[in-house]
């Protein structure tokens, strides 16, 4: 089974499981977001455990 590409280039595995992604919004229009804003949004965090199974299956981890 193939994996799915895209979603390969967004997500990864972290070590006890869980999958790992960027949040939207923080690559363009920065200068209208305020600083605060735009320093969450470079940091990474989890998907939500309701989607985290389909995830996986997409990226074969």
């Amino acid at each position: 089974m193939k994996s799915h590409r895209g979603a390969c280039k967004r997500f990864k595995a972290t070590a006890s499981g869980k999958i790992k992604r960027e949040r939207m919004n923080g690559s363009h229009n920065l200068e209208h977001k305020n600083r605060k804003r735009t320093r969450r949004l470079h940091q990474s965090t989890l998907v939500d455990p309701s989607r985290e199974n389909q995830i996986k299956r997409m990226i074969l981890a």
